[in-house]
């Protein structure tokens, strides 16, 4: 389910009518903090959750605030707007709620229509966005369509992470031609992961290297001239040709996928090594997107898929160049302001996804998020 936004006062549905009907207006305006008589002060009706917000206490700042009129849009477009104004282009944000477990929602085929609204959106005449995203992860063919997407509308497209863009996240950020990261951001691991017969999931990476192990330990007793353990035979007879078949075509769907990416859009304006001054080749290009795509999809080193990789991390073992938001003079504060907004309005609804720019705002209700009974 979508929630769409109405601020025009011509459409069917008015910014008057809205506030009384928007299941979004409704939320923000009464699943505030209730305080007991005898407890903390009763929440406060603010005009803006911006003006009102502390520097380096931004969201604990906000939290037991309200909106009066409950336009929380509002308030995202003009935090979005000094962004904006730091980059000077547009910034189209994709943002699913990681703050609520059971309202996250993951990237899949059904964000590929909403996503090309957003861009389309944009003024023609500008040639370079930049994309803010949060997610925990998803498909990694949708992936290849918001790519496809962007790089056929804009010349330059820029990541901005402000907290977590894991998985196929990873891969996404990894299509820009810059990544710029907070200190307090972190990217993921892109092994993927493949369903096991009781519909759980488990790393791709993980099945192959067990597969591996289990034909060393089986070589190995028959050079001992020994049958291999009965144990390693029940393991194999357990496990379904088709998991492995899965495993083995994810895994180098990511690699490849991850590899094309930062040769073809982040390693594009890479010209020289930095340390010898020595011209970079294609082949040389190819070679450090194969080796940094390799470890990103290595269970082996990363031991857990949502093990977090922070940007030092990135810099100093990848070899993956992270631009840091602090290095742009008012790029961290205005960003830290728009995922305060966000993660406020996270707390205390069930939209599990946004997109959200100046042109475009549609909302995505969790699947389990509970039947509203009323409005105001």
């Amino acid at each position: 389910m979508y929630w769409p936004y109405v601020e025009s006062e011509d459409s069917p549905l008015s910014r008057k009518q809205s506030r009384s009907r928007s299941p979004i207006r409704s939320q923000i305006m009464n699943r505030h903090p209730i305080a007991p008589v005898s407890g903390p002060p009763q929440p406060q009706a603010v005009l803006s959750l911006l003006d009102a917000m502390v520097e380096g206490n931004e969201f604990a700042s906000i939290v037991g605030l309200f909106l009066q009129d409950g336009d929380v849009v509002r308030e995202l477009r003009r935090s979005l707007a000094e962004i904006e104004a730091i980059r000077s282009r547009p910034c189209l944000c994709y943002v699913a709620n990681v703050v609520k477990q059971d309202a996250t929602m993951a990237i899949d085929l059904s964000d590929d229509l909403p996503f090309n609204e957003m861009v389309s959106l944009v003024d023609p005449a500008k040639r370079d966005a930049d994309v803010l995203i949060v997610t925990p992860g998803g498909l990694g063919a949708q992936v290849s369509q918001f790519v496809n997407t962007l790089r056929q509308r804009f010349d330059s497209v820029e990541f901005i992470l402000p907290e977590r863009a894991m998985s196929a996240g990873t891969l996404w950020a990894l299509s820009g031609d810059r990544i710029w990261m907070d200190s307090r951001a972190f990217i993921g691991p892109i092994d993927p992961q493949v369903r096991l017969k009781d519909g759980q999931f488990v790393s791709a990476q993980s099945v192959l290297i067990l597969l591996d192990k289990i034909r060393q330990d089986g070589e190995a007793a028959l050079r001992r001239g020994e049958n291999p353990p009965w144990t390693l035979i029940r393991l194999v007879d357990n496990m379904d040709p088709r998991l492995i078949g899965d495993a083995m075509s994810q895994s180098n769907y990511s690699i490849t996928m991850a590899t094309d990416f930062l040769r073809k859009y982040k390693f594009s304006t890479w010209t020289h090594r930095r340390s010898t001054g020595e011209v970079v080749t294609q082949d040389m290009k190819t070679a450090r997107a194969q080796e940094i795509a390799g470890l990103l999809c290595s269970n082996e080193r990363w031991k857990s898929h949502g093990h977090g990789i922070t940007r030092d991390v990135a810099n100093q073992e990848l070899q993956l160049v992270i631009d840091h938001l602090e290095d742009q003079a008012g790029l961290q504060r205005a960003v830290r302001r728009f995922w305060a907004l966000l993660y406020y309005l996270f707390d205390k609804t069930y939209i599990g996804k946004l997109f959200i720019s100046q042109q475009y705002a549609l909302f995505r209700v969790a699947p389990n998020a509970p039947t509203q009974t009323s409005t105001p």
